[in-house]
């Protein structure tokens, strides 16, 4: 799986976590909430330093991943996200890979 980010929703992050380079962005499994992909489950996100990074990507000096036990949540989907502009913060997105 990946994880694709456009620059603008890494920029948002950044600013509202107070992110500088060298930091990271964990998307982690939470029970509760809805998901196009599972039932009953979520993702957070944390500034949680990597234990065993599954998968990851770096936009503008930050590194955001998801560990290898989180993986299963997926179900085969790439991980997209994108800012915008209409509700200004990052929109969540999955595509079968």
């Amino acid at each position: 799986m990946k994880i694709l980010i456009n620059s603008e929703a890494a920029a948002w992050y950044k600013q509202e976590l107070n992110l500088k380079t060298g930091d990271f962005v964990r998307f982690y499994v939470r029970y509760g909430g809805c998901s196009t992909v599972q039932s009953g489950f979520s993702l957070g996100i944390s500034n949680d330093e990597p234990v065993d990074i599954g998968a990851k990507t770096t936009e503008d000096g930050v590194t955001f991943y998801i560990e290898e036990k989180d993986l299963w949540y997926f179900d085969d989907h790439d991980l997209i996200i994108e800012y915008h502009a209409k509700y200004d913060e990052p929109v969540l997105d999955y595509k079968k890979a």
